[in-house]
Protein backbone atom coordinates (compact mmCIF):
# COMPACT_ATOMS: atom_id res chain seq x y z
CA UNK A 1 0.00 0.00 0.00
CA UNK A 2 1.23 3.48 -0.84
CA UNK A 3 0.20 6.38 1.68
CA UNK A 4 0.68 9.79 -0.28
CA UNK A 5 2.96 12.73 1.92
CA UNK A 6 0.95 14.33 4.99
CA UNK A 7 -1.37 11.36 5.30
CA UNK A 8 -1.51 8.34 7.44
CA UNK A 9 -3.32 5.21 7.58
CA UNK A 10 -4.58 3.23 10.83
CA UNK A 11 -4.12 -0.69 9.98
CA UNK A 12 -6.06 -3.81 11.65
CA UNK A 13 -4.99 -7.00 11.60
CA UNK A 14 -7.94 -9.33 12.66
CA UNK A 15 -9.24 -6.14 13.79
CA UNK A 16 -7.48 -4.89 16.23
CA UNK A 17 -4.92 -2.56 16.08
CA UNK A 18 -1.19 -3.30 14.43
CA UNK A 19 0.67 -0.12 13.44
CA UNK A 20 0.15 3.39 11.55
CA UNK A 21 1.43 3.34 8.44
CA UNK A 22 3.49 6.19 7.39
CA UNK A 23 3.79 7.97 4.19
CA UNK A 24 5.16 6.18 1.71
CA UNK A 25 5.32 2.49 1.14
CA UNK A 26 3.53 -0.06 3.78
CA UNK A 27 3.18 -4.05 3.00
CA UNK A 28 0.44 -5.54 4.15
CA UNK A 29 -0.72 -9.30 4.75
CA UNK A 30 -4.18 -9.81 2.25
CA UNK A 31 -7.07 -11.06 3.93
CA UNK A 32 -5.66 -10.25 7.91
CA UNK A 33 -4.97 -6.56 7.35
CA UNK A 34 -6.94 -3.78 5.99
CA UNK A 35 -7.28 -0.06 6.60
CA UNK A 36 -9.23 1.17 9.33
CA UNK A 37 -8.79 5.03 8.37
CA UNK A 38 -6.87 7.59 6.35
CA UNK A 39 -6.10 11.02 8.31
CA UNK A 40 -5.33 14.14 7.07
CA UNK A 41 -2.08 15.32 8.76
CA UNK A 42 -2.10 19.02 8.09
CA UNK A 43 -3.51 21.58 10.05
CA UNK A 44 -7.32 21.66 9.13
CA UNK A 45 -9.93 24.88 9.26
CA UNK A 46 -13.03 24.18 10.55
CA UNK A 47 -16.14 27.00 10.29
CA UNK A 48 -18.73 26.32 12.81
CA UNK A 49 -21.98 27.90 12.17
CA UNK A 50 -23.59 31.06 14.55
CA UNK A 51 -23.79 30.06 18.43
CA UNK A 52 -26.71 31.56 20.22
CA UNK A 53 -24.65 32.88 23.63
CA UNK A 54 -26.15 35.00 25.83
CA UNK A 55 -23.77 37.36 27.93
CA UNK A 56 -23.85 38.75 31.19
CA UNK A 57 -26.48 41.76 30.93
CA UNK A 58 -28.48 39.12 29.19
CA UNK A 59 -28.42 40.00 25.56
CA UNK A 60 -28.26 37.01 23.02
CA UNK A 61 -25.46 37.39 20.65
CA UNK A 62 -24.47 35.41 17.36
CA UNK A 63 -20.81 34.06 17.13
CA UNK A 64 -19.28 32.51 14.77
CA UNK A 65 -15.64 30.63 15.37
CA UNK A 66 -12.84 29.43 13.27
CA UNK A 67 -10.84 27.00 14.73
CA UNK A 68 -7.64 25.55 13.25
CA UNK A 69 -6.01 22.12 14.48
CA UNK A 70 -3.74 19.49 13.42
CA UNK A 71 -4.23 15.87 14.24
CA UNK A 72 -0.52 14.68 15.70
CA UNK A 73 -1.77 11.15 17.09
CA UNK A 74 -3.61 9.48 14.03
CA UNK A 75 -3.73 6.13 16.53
CA UNK A 76 -5.86 8.29 19.58
CA UNK A 77 -7.72 10.09 16.82
CA UNK A 78 -9.43 7.20 15.62
CA UNK A 79 -9.83 5.27 18.78
CA UNK A 80 -10.56 8.04 21.06
CA UNK A 81 -13.37 9.50 19.78
CA UNK A 82 -15.51 8.69 17.39
CA UNK A 83 -15.99 11.84 15.63
CA UNK A 84 -13.10 14.52 16.63
CA UNK A 85 -14.16 17.56 14.36
CA UNK A 86 -17.94 17.14 15.66
CA UNK A 87 -15.99 16.97 19.51
CA UNK A 88 -14.46 20.14 18.86
CA UNK A 89 -17.38 22.02 17.73
CA UNK A 90 -19.14 21.45 20.84
CA UNK A 91 -16.35 21.75 23.11
CA UNK A 92 -16.10 25.47 21.27
CA UNK A 93 -19.50 26.03 21.75
CA UNK A 94 -19.75 25.26 25.91
CA UNK A 95 -16.56 27.13 26.04
CA UNK A 96 -17.61 30.10 24.02
CA UNK A 97 -20.78 30.06 26.38
CA UNK A 98 -18.70 30.14 29.94
CA UNK A 99 -16.08 32.38 28.66
CA UNK A 100 -19.26 34.81 27.24
CA UNK A 101 -21.37 34.65 29.78
CA UNK A 102 -18.94 36.00 32.36
CA UNK A 103 -18.40 39.05 29.67
CA UNK A 104 -20.89 41.65 29.36
CA UNK A 105 -22.02 43.28 25.62
CA UNK A 106 -19.61 45.72 25.40
CA UNK A 107 -16.36 44.15 26.91
CA UNK A 108 -17.45 40.92 24.28
CA UNK A 109 -17.09 43.20 21.17
CA UNK A 110 -13.66 44.81 22.64
CA UNK A 111 -12.08 41.56 24.23
CA UNK A 112 -11.87 39.54 20.85
CA UNK A 113 -7.52 38.80 22.20
CA UNK A 114 -8.92 37.71 25.40
CA UNK A 115 -11.67 35.42 24.50
CA UNK A 116 -9.53 33.66 21.57
CA UNK A 117 -6.70 32.96 24.19
CA UNK A 118 -9.24 31.56 26.06
CA UNK A 119 -10.85 29.24 23.75
CA UNK A 120 -7.45 28.00 22.46
CA UNK A 121 -6.09 27.26 26.17
CA UNK A 122 -9.14 25.24 26.79
CA UNK A 123 -9.43 23.38 23.62
CA UNK A 124 -6.17 22.82 23.39
CA UNK A 125 -5.88 20.77 26.75
CA UNK A 126 -9.07 18.92 26.21
CA UNK A 127 -8.36 17.77 23.13
CA UNK A 128 -4.45 16.36 24.16
CA UNK A 129 -5.68 13.31 24.77
CA UNK A 130 -8.10 12.91 20.83
CA UNK A 131 -4.89 13.02 19.25
CA UNK A 132 -4.89 17.04 18.35
CA UNK A 133 -3.11 20.11 19.06
CA UNK A 134 -5.22 23.61 18.10
CA UNK A 135 -3.57 26.00 16.95
CA UNK A 136 -5.86 28.78 17.00
CA UNK A 137 -9.80 30.00 17.78
CA UNK A 138 -11.08 32.93 16.32
CA UNK A 139 -14.09 34.95 16.39
CA UNK A 140 -15.48 35.20 12.70
CA UNK A 141 -18.79 37.59 13.82
CA UNK A 142 -20.31 38.78 16.89
CA UNK A 143 -23.52 39.73 16.04
CA UNK A 144 -26.24 41.49 18.51
CA UNK A 145 -30.18 41.56 18.05
CA UNK A 146 -31.64 43.95 15.82
CA UNK A 147 -32.86 46.10 18.62
CA UNK A 148 -29.01 46.28 20.31
CA UNK A 149 -27.39 46.97 17.11
CA UNK A 150 -29.77 49.81 16.83
CA UNK A 151 -29.28 51.64 20.13
CA UNK A 152 -25.38 50.96 19.78
CA UNK A 153 -25.75 52.84 16.24
CA UNK A 154 -28.40 55.76 17.96
CA UNK A 155 -25.73 55.82 20.55
CA UNK A 156 -22.63 56.00 18.49
CA UNK A 157 -24.90 58.97 16.36
CA UNK A 158 -25.35 60.56 19.43
CA UNK A 159 -21.75 60.41 20.74
CA UNK A 160 -20.51 61.62 17.52
CA UNK A 161 -22.95 64.63 17.66
CA UNK A 162 -21.95 65.35 21.23
CA UNK A 163 -18.62 65.77 19.95
CA UNK A 164 -19.13 67.71 16.93
CA UNK A 165 -21.10 70.01 19.14
CA UNK A 166 -18.10 70.32 22.29
CA UNK A 167 -15.65 71.03 19.41
CA UNK A 168 -17.86 73.47 18.04
CA UNK A 169 -18.50 75.44 21.19
CA UNK A 170 -14.60 75.16 21.31
CA UNK A 171 -14.59 76.57 18.41
CA UNK A 172 -16.88 79.35 19.47
CA UNK A 173 -15.14 79.71 22.25
CA UNK A 174 -11.61 80.07 20.90
CA UNK A 175 -12.72 82.60 18.26
CA UNK A 176 -14.85 84.99 21.10
CA UNK A 177 -11.53 84.84 23.12
CA UNK A 178 -9.10 85.87 19.83
CA UNK A 179 -11.98 88.76 18.51
CA UNK A 180 -11.61 89.79 22.69
CA UNK A 181 -8.27 89.95 22.56
CA UNK A 182 -7.66 91.57 19.13
CA UNK A 183 -10.51 94.41 19.95
CA UNK A 184 -8.85 94.82 23.23
CA UNK A 185 -5.18 95.80 21.71
CA UNK A 186 -7.22 97.87 18.97
CA UNK A 187 -8.61 99.58 21.71
CA UNK A 188 -5.67 99.60 23.54
CA UNK A 189 -3.51 100.81 20.21
CA UNK A 190 -6.63 103.85 19.33
CA UNK A 191 -6.46 104.81 22.98
CA UNK A 192 -2.78 105.27 23.03
CA UNK A 193 -3.18 106.94 19.34
CA UNK A 194 -5.29 109.72 20.77
CA UNK A 195 -3.39 110.15 23.65
CA UNK A 196 -0.29 110.91 21.36
CA UNK A 197 -2.89 113.03 19.16
CA UNK A 198 -3.96 114.84 22.05
CA UNK A 199 -0.69 115.46 23.41
CA UNK A 200 0.47 116.32 19.85
CA UNK A 201 -2.40 118.54 19.40
CA UNK A 202 -2.06 119.97 22.92
CA UNK A 203 1.86 120.74 22.47
CA UNK A 204 1.20 122.28 18.87
CA UNK A 205 -1.64 124.72 20.77
CA UNK A 206 0.73 125.60 23.29
CA UNK A 207 3.77 126.74 20.66
CA UNK A 208 1.19 128.15 18.32
CA UNK A 209 0.09 130.64 20.95
CA UNK A 210 2.81 131.48 22.90
CA UNK A 211 4.47 132.20 19.05
CA UNK A 212 1.18 134.13 18.27
CA UNK A 213 1.67 136.00 22.01
CA UNK A 214 5.18 136.88 20.90
CA UNK A 215 4.14 138.22 17.83
CA UNK A 216 1.46 140.16 19.16
CA UNK A 217 3.67 141.39 22.01
CA UNK A 218 6.57 142.19 19.31
CA UNK A 219 4.29 143.79 16.53
CA UNK A 220 2.30 146.08 19.50
CA UNK A 221 6.15 147.15 20.86
CA UNK A 222 7.31 148.02 16.91
CA UNK A 223 3.55 149.87 16.58
CA UNK A 224 4.83 152.03 19.46
CA UNK A 225 8.01 152.82 18.40
CA UNK A 226 6.81 153.72 14.87
CA UNK A 227 4.23 155.86 16.63
CA UNK A 228 6.79 157.66 18.98
CA UNK A 229 8.96 157.61 15.71
CA UNK A 230 6.08 159.22 13.72
CA UNK A 231 5.40 161.92 16.22
CA UNK A 232 9.16 162.47 16.58
CA UNK A 233 9.86 163.13 13.03
CA UNK A 234 6.71 165.24 13.04
CA UNK A 235 7.40 167.93 16.10
CA UNK A 236 11.56 167.78 14.28
CA UNK A 237 9.26 168.59 10.42
CA UNK A 238 7.89 171.12 12.54
CA UNK A 239 10.17 172.88 13.74
CA UNK A 240 12.27 172.82 11.12
CA UNK A 241 9.53 174.71 8.77
CA UNK A 242 9.28 177.70 11.36
CA UNK A 243 5.46 178.18 11.47
CA UNK A 244 3.77 181.10 12.25
CA UNK A 245 1.25 181.73 14.57
CA UNK A 246 -1.04 182.17 11.25
CA UNK A 247 -0.10 178.95 9.63
CA UNK A 248 -0.59 177.06 13.10
CA UNK A 249 -4.18 178.79 13.25
CA UNK A 250 -4.80 177.77 9.60
CA UNK A 251 -4.17 174.03 10.10
CA UNK A 252 -6.17 174.18 13.23
CA UNK A 253 -8.86 175.96 11.15
CA UNK A 254 -8.53 172.54 8.60
CA UNK A 255 -9.03 170.17 11.12
CA UNK A 256 -11.99 171.19 12.90
CA UNK A 257 -14.20 169.91 9.90
CA UNK A 258 -12.43 166.80 11.15
CA UNK A 259 -13.15 166.60 14.18
CA UNK A 260 -16.62 167.59 13.55
CA UNK A 261 -17.42 164.17 11.89
CA UNK A 262 -18.06 162.22 14.15
CA UNK A 263 -21.71 161.04 14.79
CA UNK A 264 -21.29 161.83 18.56
CA UNK A 265 -19.99 165.31 17.57
CA UNK A 266 -23.03 167.66 17.86
CA UNK A 267 -22.22 171.38 19.12
CA UNK A 268 -18.22 172.58 18.86
CA UNK A 269 -18.15 175.64 20.63
CA UNK A 270 -14.72 177.76 18.73
CA UNK A 271 -13.32 180.33 21.60
CA UNK A 272 -13.10 183.77 20.67
CA UNK A 273 -9.37 184.40 22.50
CA UNK A 274 -8.25 181.73 19.84
CA UNK A 275 -5.58 183.89 18.03
CA UNK A 276 -4.30 185.06 21.56
CA UNK A 277 -3.76 181.44 22.14
CA UNK A 278 -1.96 180.79 19.27
CA UNK A 279 0.24 183.26 19.90
CA UNK A 280 1.05 182.52 23.81
CA UNK A 281 1.84 179.12 22.31
CA UNK A 282 4.16 180.67 19.18
CA UNK A 283 5.79 182.73 22.23
CA UNK A 284 6.46 179.43 24.42
CA UNK A 285 7.81 177.82 21.51
CA UNK A 286 9.27 179.92 19.51
CA UNK A 287 12.19 182.55 19.21
CA UNK A 288 11.18 186.04 17.40
CA UNK A 289 12.61 187.50 14.31
CA UNK A 290 13.95 189.97 13.02
CA UNK A 291 10.76 191.25 11.81
CA UNK A 292 9.52 191.03 15.33
CA UNK A 293 7.32 187.18 14.21
CA UNK A 294 7.51 184.47 16.00
CA UNK A 295 9.12 181.70 14.57
CA UNK A 296 10.41 178.02 15.35
CA UNK A 297 13.63 177.33 15.64
CA UNK A 298 14.88 174.01 14.06
CA UNK A 299 15.67 171.47 16.62
CA UNK A 300 19.11 170.59 17.23
CA UNK A 301 20.26 167.08 15.32
CA UNK A 302 20.08 164.03 17.46
CA UNK A 303 22.25 161.56 17.48
CA UNK A 304 20.16 157.87 15.81
CA UNK A 305 18.83 156.00 18.35
CA UNK A 306 19.43 152.22 18.77
CA UNK A 307 16.99 149.44 17.56
CA UNK A 308 15.12 148.79 20.36
CA UNK A 309 16.20 144.75 20.94
CA UNK A 310 19.61 146.52 20.72
CA UNK A 311 18.67 148.71 24.07
CA UNK A 312 17.43 145.90 26.00
CA UNK A 313 18.54 142.67 25.88
CA UNK A 314 15.30 141.39 28.02
CA UNK A 315 13.34 141.69 24.31
CA UNK A 316 15.81 140.66 21.72
CA UNK A 317 14.05 136.89 22.14
CA UNK A 318 10.78 139.19 21.22
CA UNK A 319 12.27 139.99 17.29
CA UNK A 320 13.83 136.36 16.67
CA UNK A 321 12.33 135.52 13.23
CA UNK A 322 14.18 131.98 13.03
CA UNK A 323 12.32 128.74 13.85
CA UNK A 324 13.20 126.63 16.54
CA UNK A 325 15.39 123.50 15.60
CA UNK A 326 12.30 120.96 16.18
CA UNK A 327 9.78 123.01 14.21
CA UNK A 328 12.27 123.06 11.18
CA UNK A 329 12.92 119.41 11.18
CA UNK A 330 8.76 118.43 11.32
CA UNK A 331 8.52 121.17 8.12
CA UNK A 332 11.53 119.18 6.05
CA UNK A 333 9.81 115.85 6.86
CA UNK A 334 6.73 116.96 6.07
CA UNK A 335 8.52 118.55 2.87
CA UNK A 336 10.36 115.30 2.08
CA UNK A 337 6.73 113.47 2.07
CA UNK A 338 5.28 115.93 0.19
CA UNK A 339 7.91 115.55 -2.89
CA UNK A 340 7.44 111.55 -2.53
CA UNK A 341 6.57 110.52 -6.33
CA UNK A 342 3.19 108.85 -6.40
CA UNK A 343 3.60 106.13 -9.07
CA UNK A 344 1.52 105.46 -11.55
CA UNK A 345 -1.38 102.91 -11.52
CA UNK A 346 -0.10 100.01 -13.48
CA UNK A 347 3.50 100.58 -11.40
CA UNK A 348 1.60 99.44 -7.84
CA UNK A 349 2.85 95.86 -8.56
CA UNK A 350 6.14 96.56 -9.29
CA UNK A 351 8.40 95.64 -6.10
CA UNK A 352 10.20 98.83 -5.23
CA UNK A 353 7.40 101.04 -6.85
CA UNK A 354 5.91 102.56 -3.39
CA UNK A 355 9.31 102.54 -1.88
CA UNK A 356 11.30 105.05 -4.13
CA UNK A 357 13.29 107.52 -2.90
CA UNK A 358 12.14 111.01 -3.59
CA UNK A 359 14.47 113.54 -5.49
CA UNK A 360 17.11 115.02 -3.34
CA UNK A 361 16.16 118.33 -2.14
CA UNK A 362 18.11 121.17 -0.26
CA UNK A 363 17.83 121.22 3.23
CA UNK A 364 15.47 124.60 4.40
CA UNK A 365 17.24 126.83 6.59
CA UNK A 366 15.67 127.53 10.09
CA UNK A 367 14.87 131.13 8.61
CA UNK A 368 12.70 130.04 5.59
CA UNK A 369 11.27 127.43 7.70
Amino acid sequence: MVVPQAQSAVVERLGRFRAVADPGLNFLVPFLDRVRARIDLREQVVSFPPQPVITQDNLTVSIDTVVYFQVTDSRSAVYEISDYIIGVEQLTTTTLRNVVGGMSLEETLTSRDAINSQLRGVLDQETGRWGIRVARVELKAIDPPPSIQDSMEKQMRADREKRAMILNAEGQREAAIKTAEGEKQAAILAAEGEKQAAILSAEAERQSSILRAQGERASRYLQAQGQAKAIEKVFAAVKRGKPTPELLAYQYLQTLPQMAQGDANKVWMVPSDFGKSLEGFARMLGAPGEDGVFRYEPPKEEAPQEAPEDEDESIRAWFDTSSTPEVAEAVRAAEAVARKEVPAPGMLGEPGALGQAPASAPPARPDQA
